[in-house]
């Protein structure tokens, strides 16, 4: 008898079958999902053909996301989107922008070379352009366009920026005039309590005062630390209280202190106390994290008596630390192991914290340690964008800084634009609730003001440019726009429209003012978060 060969079929390759194509069908449905190429290969002649596309994919290689919903077919425009974003994963490459058209999902990840025409002179030039076509208010193009050295934001201009160069820059010292600072209230170091005081306060002994400082963190971008920072720079003398290691469980996050975050306090001139939380209490509501967290009191009073003695400068004191942040971490470490046991609550594993803890004996070692994990952490900020930002464009650029110390700062800009040799690095500030954004915001802002206006030596790449810099708070309550070089009139009727308190205004017109005095330029205007 003839044997049927669909019944007689070894069961294992018929489940290897079954499986392969099932796989098959989910490889298609993820490509297509997340807009990638699936290569089925079932004979070796297939690998060749997927090699040479994918290698014609990569003479082209970007990637083009934007916000949906921000082309409407009821405003009729073709423009770009205003949240366009292009990243190109590959230099001398260039991507040419014209109208939003609609792809249909069959073609959405098929890719090819001639639909990309390049430019020899702007790939020479190695940089993008795109049209921003009346991507800025009117007031603020006004105001560009009197200084003459913001052409960029001129309303139908192509303008350009720097996609796959690095900022670069150098700063000496810092020459800044403070208008914004609170007046802080004043602390005797007999009861000083660093747990109950505020973020900054004045500490006075019987001879001197000193302005300080508290960080919650020592990561920079969580609490606000700069703006605390921000209100004790006015004070001749400052100090500033970092707790070098933060663990909130393993629920949580655990932050390490930062070498350049040392260094950028000795460029503020501001005495650091690295210290220790001590204490916690169980987090009620989840288990699986400490709160409460009260740093060593006793440690800080003394860190903070010898600074009232310490006749050197700041960063004489603070060199004078980082030699002994190996100490320190080890304190942080054993502290919270017994407050782990004590609130029977897991912390982080500890073979990083040990890493950095042997890493620490060696300044410089710990330094070019932190400064990779800072680089690490500038990249990621790079590719994120938060749902609070309501940016102009999406020029994100990393910006690295330089002192003659030897220091080296990280920092993230909102907005990087080159226009005419010119770079403007924006700062964002938003509020969606509020008429303007906090304090808290805006003085953080303010003191990355303090260090884009004291650059110098600044390129991008290797192209020297000049800098300007601005600060834009915006919010989705306000109506129209002013700036820093709005006339008087104008901005009392910016100040009606939008029934400003007397607070409000106040407030504004200080920062117009730190604004003029430093040379950098403030923007306040109607702004929407990119949905």
């Amino acid at each position: 008898a003839t044997a049927n060969s669909a019944s007689t079929a070894d069961p294992l390759r018929a489940k290897y079958m079954s499986l392969t194509s099932k796989s098959e069908g989910e490889g298609e449905k993820l490509a297509q999902i997340s807009g990638g190429v699936y290569y089925p290969i079932s004979h070796l002649s297939q690998i060749q053909s997927a090699y040479e596309d994918i290698v014609r994919q990569l003479r082209t290689a970007y990637s083009v996301t934007f916000r949906s919903g921000s082309v409407t077919e009821k405003s009729g425009s073709n423009r770009a989107s205003p949240r366009l974003k292009i990243k190109i994963n590959r230099e001398n490459t260039f991507v040419k922008l014209g109208s939003v058209v609609e792809v249909s999902d069959k073609q959405s990840y098929q890719l090819k070379p001639e639909s990309f025409p390049q430019s020899e002179q702007i790939k020479s030039e190695n940089f993008q352009k795109i049209d921003f076509a009346n991507r800025f208010s009117k007031a603020s193009a006004n105001f560009f366009n009197a200084q003459n050295s913001f052409d960029f934001v001129v309303p139908l201009r192509e303008i350009s920026f720097w996609q796959s160069n690095e900022i670069f820059g150098e700063v000496g010292r810092i020459n800044y005039k403070q208008f914004l600072g609170d007046n802080l209230r004043e602390t005797k170091f007999e009861t000083f309590d660093v747990d109950e005081s505020s973020g900054a306060f004045l500490l006075a002994n019987d001879a001197e005062k000193i302005a300080v400082s508290r960080w919650i963190s020592p990561k920079r971008s969580r609490s606000y630390p700069y703006e605390r920072v921000y209100d004790t720079l006015r004070y001749e003398k400052r100090a500033t209280i970092i707790p070098v290691l933060k663990d909130e469980g393993l629920g949580g996050e655990r932050d390490f202190l930062q070498w350049d975050t040392l260094s950028l306090m000795s460029l503020l001139n501001v005495f650091v106390v690295p210290a220790f939380y001590k204490n916690a209490t169980k987090n009620t509501r989840r288990a699986d994290q400490i709160t409460e967290q009260k740093l060593d009191n006793e440690y800080v009073a003394v860190k903070l008596k010898e600074i009232f003695a310490f006749k050197g400068t700041a960063r004489d004191w603070n060199e004078a630390q980082a030699k002994q942040l190996k100490t320190v971490f080890e304190q942080a470490r054993d502290a919270y192991r017994e407050i782990s046991k004590r609130t029977k609550t897991y912390l982080h594993d500890e073979t990083a914290l040990n890493q950095l803890i042997k890493l620490a004996e060696n300044p410089n070692a710990f330094a070019e340690f932190s400064r990779g994990k800072s680089r690490r952490g500038q990249s990621r900020e790079l590719q994120s964008i938060q749902p609070k930002e309501a940016l102009l464009t999406d020029t994100k650029g990393g910006v690295t800084i330089t002192n003659l110390a030897g220091g080296k700062y990280f920092f993230t800009c909102d907005e990087t634009i080159v226009e005419n040799g010119t770079l403007s690095l924006i700062e964002d500030k938003h509020s969606q609730r509020a008429i303007l954004p906090s304090e808290n915001d805006i003085k953080d802002g303010l003191l990355k003001m303090m260090i884009y206006t004291n650059l110098k030596n600044v390129r991008v790449g290797i192209t020297p440019v000049k800098e300007k810099s601005v600060l834009r708070l915006t919010s989705s309550k306000l109506a129209g726009s002013i700036n820093s070089g709005t006339n008087e009139a104008d901005a009392e009727k910016f100040f009606e429209s939008n029934l400003l308190n007397v607070s409000q205004t106040n407030l504004i017109k200080k920062l117009f003012q730190e604004a003029r005095e430093n040379n950098f330029t403030i923007i306040i205007e109607h702004a929407e978060t990119a949905k």
